[in-house]
C-alpha cells in the first residue's frame, strides 16, 4: 500500500491513520488475499521451518541455530511455563514456545524491510489466538475438576460469606469467561496499532517536511523526525517482543489457574 502524504487537495500534510492498516487484496479486485494474510503465511512457515531446522540434528554441543532454538525454548520453559505452573508447567512449554514465536514473528513484521506491517494489529489476529488460549485453560479446567466442579471452583472460592457470592460469582464468571480473552486480544491489538501508527507518523511526517515543506526549518524538523523513526523503530522491537512475552505469560498464568486446586 502506498502512504499519501498530502491531503486531498493537495495542500498540506495528511497524518496517518486506521485506513492504512486497511490493505486490498494482492490479486485484484475479487480476490481476498491480502498482505496481512500474506504475513501470517510466511510467519507459520518461519517459525515452523526454525524449530525444524533447530531441532532436525540435534547434538551435545549445539550448532547457532539449534543454540538459537534452544535457548528460546528454555526462555519460554524456564521463565514462564515453570515460574507460573510449576513442574506442570513442562507439559505446555511446546505450544507456549510455539504462541511466543509465533506472536514474536507477527510483531516484528511492523519493522522488517518489505513487509512493515505488524500482523497482530488487526484484531482478527490476536482474537483468534487468544480463542486457543481461551479453549485451552477452559478446558483443563473442566478436565482437571469436572464441569460442575470447575466453575464450582470459579465462582465460589471458599471462605467467603455467602451474601458476597451474589457480587463475586457473576464477577469471576464474567473475568474467566468473557473478559479474560477479550483483554488478551485488545492488549496486543492495540500496542502493535499505536506502535505503528507512531512509527507512520514519524516517517511521512519526516519525508513530507523534506521533500514538500523543504526551507530551513523543514529540512531541520524533518531531518529530527525520520531520525527519531530510527530510535522509535528499536523501541518498537522491544515493546514487540514484550507484547508477546505478555501474552504468552498471562496465558500461562491462565492455565495455572486452571490446574490449581483453588482458584
Amino acid at each position: 500500500m502506498s502512504y499519501s502524504l498530502l491531503a486531498a487537495d493537495g495542500s498540506g500534510f495528511t497524518s496517518p491513520g486506521p485506513g492504512d492498516f486497511e490493505y486490498p487484496p494482492l490479486f485484484g479486485a475479487g480476490t481476498f488475499f491480502t498482505k496481512p494474510m500474506l504475513i501470517i503465511v510466511l510467519a507459520s512457515l518461519a517459525v515452523a521451518l526454525f524449530f525444524y531446522l533447530a531441532a532436525r540434528r540435534a547434538v551435545v554441543v549445539p550448532g547457532k541455530l539449534q543454540f538459537l532454538g534452544e535457548s528460546v525454548y528454555g526462555f519460554v520453559r524456564n521463565g514462564i511455563a515453570l515460574d507460573t505452573m510449576g513442574r506442570q508447567g513442562l507439559k505446555y512449554a511446546p505450544y507456549l514456545t510455539t504462541l511466543f514465536a509465533f506472536i514474536v514473528t507477527l510483531n516484528l513484521s511492523g519493522i522488517i524491510p518489505l513487509l512493515q506491517f505488524p500482523a497482530t494489529s488487526r484484531m482478527a489476529i490476536p482474537a483468534f489466538l487468544a480463542v486457543i488460549s481461551w479453549v485451552i485453560f477452559n478446558s483443563i479446567g473442566i478436565k482437571r475438576h469436572g464441569f460442575v466442579g470447575y466453575f464450582k471452583a470459579m465462582m465460589f472460592p471458599p471462605g467467603i460469606p455467602k451474601l458476597v457470592y451474589l457480587i463475586l460469582a457473576p464477577i469471576e464468571f464474567a473475568s474467566t469467561i468473557i473478559i479474560r480473552p477479550v483483554t488478551l486480544a485488545f492488549r496486543l491489538t492495540f500496542n502493535m496499532f499505536a506502535g505503528h501508527l507512531v512509527l507512520l507518523l514519524f516517517i511521512l511526517g519526516g519525508e513530507y517536511l523534506v521533500f514538500h515543506k523543504g526551507g530551513i526549518v523543514g529540512i531541520g524538523a524533518g531531518s529530527v523526525s525520520l531520525l527519531g523513526s530510527i530510535v522509535l523503530t528499536f523501541f518498537e522491537g522491544f515493546v514487540q517482543i514484550l507484547q508477546a512475552y505478555v501474552f504468552v505469560l498471562l496465558t500461562a498464568l491462565y492455565i495455572g489457574g486452571a490446574l490449581a486446586d483453588e482458584h
